[in-house]
């Protein structure tokens, strides 16, 4: 909140006069198009308003005019239906805009996701490691969640996995760093919206990533070699499912799904 004080009559007038429109050299007609900026472009601007002109006007620098028509909305508006199911997938798909593939958030210090969840479909357990997300289920139901915080929050031995359900229009939050899934428990579909306080949240699947470390470490940290060893881990780790995987026994046969 800024607080105004009382400014004299002539004071007024001083600053009317200076908030008037300036003379400005007339912009030609046809703006030469401009080159497509990108995230990495607007970084070095020096001020959040000429990131905003870098990206959103043309012309020369005393005489920027605002893009227009689809030049402008194309730079403005993100569309989320280019969502595809991850290579292998078969739970759903999830369409994420940030700093990468939407220039405008540079700086914003926000980006959201939204996820179409298939019937039984599973967002595996992945973290973000600089941003906290808070998801809202949109359409469906018992949308089941789980998130760890970091080590010490119980006693040793005890569960320390926080865990609930959604249903539409409810919603919860994933502390950053958190490791967490959601699972579509119905035998309908289930979209949500995930959005985090940061352009450039990232995403590393756990399990995914965990099973990307040498055979040796990966064998001592999990402590079954009777079940997983050196012999087979690179077996294993082809069948580790995709993102939004699809693989939960239960739900599949309630749903009466193969």
């Amino acid at each position: 909140m800024v607080a105004f004080t009382q400014i004299v009559a002539a004071g007024l007038m001083t600053i009317a006069v200076n908030a008037l429109p300036q003379q400005i050299p007339q912009a030609s007609a046809t703006p030469a198009p401009s080159a497509p900026v990108s995230a990495e472009d607007l970084i070095t601007a020096p001020s959040a308003i000429k990131r905003f002109q870098r990206l959103l006007t043309s012309g020369e620098p005393m005489a920027k005019t605002l893009l227009t028509g689809e030049a402008l909305r194309k730079l403005v508006v993100f569309d989320f239906n280019i969502a595809k199911p991850a290579e292998g997938a078969k739970g759903g798909a999830a369409q994420a805009a940030n700093i990468d593939n939407f220039p405008i958030l540079t700086g914003l210090g926000v980006s959201t996701t939204v996820a179409f969840l298939e019937p039984c479909g599973i967002n595996t357990p992945h973290v973000h490691p600089r941003a906290t997300e808070f998801l809202t289920l949109v359409d469906g139901a018992n949308l089941k969640f789980g998130y760890v915080l970091e080590n010490g929050l119980v006693a040793a031995g005890q569960n320390p996995e926080i865990a609930g359900y959604l249903n539409k229009f409810e919603g919860t939050v994933f502390p950053q760093g958190s490791i967490h899934f959601q699972f579509n428990d119905n035998c309908e579909k289930a979209n949500f919206v995930a959005t985090l306080n940061s352009e450039d949240p990232g995403t590393s699947q756990v399990a995914q990533n965990f099973f990307a470390l040498n055979d040796g470490v990966v064998n001592a940290t999990l402590g079954f070699p009777k079940t997983i060893d050196g012999s087979n881990i690179k077996d294993f780790r082809k069948r580790i499912p995709a993102n939004l995987a699809q693989d939960v026994e239960v739900c599949l046969a309630r749903c009466k799904k193969n």
